[in-house]
């Protein structure tokens, strides 16, 4: 199934001389960890569900004899909807053990999302809540499941609904089946597929990146070294666990380090203080909406987070007013850079956080290449922007059956190109101004729509907002604000708009030229604005 790997054999070479790619998978890896730390606490949620190393084994361990009883084999894939729930790292490490592909799956994810991602991974199994949120998730999966032919069996877990249908659940598997003692011979080595993550789609649709284990492991363990990580540290993790945030740095980095994960379900600011308290976390990592709203709360209705030394902030830019902000209590606002494809591989080290005081992405980790370069492929030098490159031992090895893809993501030399736009200073370290597809080039001049954005904040009317280009036959795009008005400005026109950005001096070539008001903007789970919906349904009101 993954004969579309696209590896530079120099790199590969390379790498495994170094001892950056080994034969060890992710399942030697947790194995090592539950031999050194078994009776330490592995997995807290706010279910008050908790795993020590050794019974996190023992379940995973009977959730994988029950796929090895429905002949799911090595290399072949296993889907999972889970909600940041204690069983999705279950279900993870039950796929490591028969040597299976992980496939989590967005819970956002709906009937054709669901059919289109299964089918093109050639999933075996499905696991899934009855019920959760306002969806019915065992009525949605029994809906399709006779359009998913590669489907063998379907896994429930019944915490919110007891279960309609006649599916085994998570439940019935760990009372009913015992641990599989002699897993069948893998033949694995780090070079082999481990999971398939889905893009989080701001741009275009998501696509399946396919990640090995050396890819993960490598990234992991140098993310801890460098952070200097160890088995006292205690994660809150917020953020989805099927995105790269959650599943690296959240489910893996801890457990080579042998450390505790906390879990929420469902994002609460107050309640996620409590609960940090309550577990002592040390540190944390997700979107800067996370952060930003934990800080106000602290603000606002008061208390600390006494524990929390550092927190990590990707997905946007973090203003030096935030780095003080989160200073004032006592934690070190780091903000990190990557994506799914090469996994947050830049950062600001806890120590440099208050000398550098934003806006950086800070720089690259051990082991990773970084070149910033213009339109011809050429480097430019420090202070230039340009798109930014990266090539190392944790760069992805393609998308699922998307060869053209692959080609355009990922060149032959093993360098992947981001698409984002970014400043590297002399220091080596990195500003994201914004995506290539971010940049509205109206009239032959580039205009980057989140500097355009920037401006509206504060806006008398406007709840929230984005900015995008809009196709235009004579300059090539023009400037279109989406807007989401405050309930008592539904009324809002794009004149209050302009008046806005003229009492505050911003220059006419930044206004926008169309205003469309919206429900809401829509967002991936990991807090990055879904512009390439915005762009369908701005065409659809501009052909009505």
């Amino acid at each position: 199934m993954f004969e579309e790997t696209k590896i530079n054999p120099h790199l590969k070479r390379q790498y495994l001389e170094k001892g950056f790619w080994t034969d060890r998978t992710l399942l030697d890896c947790w194995e090592e960890s539950v031999k050194h730390h078994p009776d330490r606490e592995y997995v807290v949620d706010d279910r008050g569900f908790r795993y020590t190393y050794r019974q996190m084994d023992k379940a995973a361990s009977k959730v994988a004899a029950f796929l090895l009883t429905k002949g799911v084999k090595p290399r072949e894939a296993v889907s999972y909807q889970i909600p940041i729930w204690s069983e999705f790292i279950m279900i993870t490490i039950a796929c490591f053990k028969v040597g299976a592909v992980a496939h989590p799956i967005a819970m956002s994810y709906e009937k054709k999302e669901l059919v289109h991602s299964m089918n093109l991974t050639e999933s075996k199994a499905y696991f899934g809540p009855t019920f959760f949120y306002k969806t019915d998730y065992e009525k949605q999966i029994l809906s399709i499941k006779n359009e998913i032919p590669c489907l063998k069996t379907i896994i429930l877990l019944d915490y919110a609904k007891e279960k309609a249908s006649d599916n085994i659940t998570v439940n019935e598997i760990l009372r009913q089946y015992k641990p599989s003692k002699a897993m069948q011979s893998l033949h694995l080595t780090g070079q082999d597929i481990a999971v398939i993550l889905g893009t989080s789609g701001t741009t275009c649709g998501t696509k399946g990146v396919l990640l090995t284990h050396d890819n993960i492991r490598y990234s992991e363990e140098t993310f801890n070294k460098e952070l200097g990580l160890k088995k006292e540290d205690i994660m809150f993790m917020p953020a989805p666990l099927n995105h790269a945030t959650g599943f690296h740095h959240g489910i893996i980095a801890t457990m080579l380090a042998g450390a505790k994960i906390v879990l929420q379900q469902k994002y609460c600011c107050r309640e996620a203080i409590n609960l940090m308290n309550r577990e002592k976390c040390t540190y944390s990592m997700g979107a800067t909406p996370f952060i930003y709203d934990i800080l106000r709360d602290l603000e606002t209705n008061g208390g600390a987070l006494p524990h929390l030394r550092f927190y990590l902030c990707g997905g946007a830019p973090v203003p030096g007013y935030m780095v003080q902000k989160a200073w004032n209590f006592g934690i070190l606002l780091c903000e990190v850079y990557g994506s799914t494809e090469s996994v947050p591989h830049v950062y600001v080290r806890p120590d440099e956080v208050l000398s550098l005081n934003g806006p950086t992405s800070g720089r690259a980790m051990e082991g990773i290449e970084i070149r910033v370069i213009d339109d011809h492929g050429k480097d430019v030098p420090p202070g230039t922007p340009g798109e930014e490159l990266s090539r190392g031992p944790n760069v992805f090895v393609g998308y699922l059956k998307n060869r053209k893809a692959t080609d355009e993501a990922l060149d032959d030399d093993g360098w992947f190109h981001s698409g984002d736009i970014c400043v590297m200073d002399e220091a080596g370290n990195m500003r994201i101004i914004g995506r290539k597809k971010d940049i509205i080039v109206r009239g032959g001049e580039n205009l980057n729509s989140n500097e355009i954005n920037d401006n509206l904040e504060g806006c008398p009317g406007v709840a929230d907002h984005t900015v995008i280009g809009m196709p235009d036959e004579r300059l090539g795009e023009r400037i279109c604000a989406f807007v989401v008005p405050l309930s008592d400005k539904k009324d809002l026109k794009l004149h209050d708009v302009i008046a806005y950005l003229q009492e505050k001096n911003v220059p006419k070539r930044f206004w926008p030229e169309r205003l469309e008001l919206i429900d809401r903007i829509p967002h991936t789970g990991s807090g990055k604005v879904k512009k390439y919906l915005l762009r369908e349904e701005l065409i659809k009101r501009m052909r009505s």
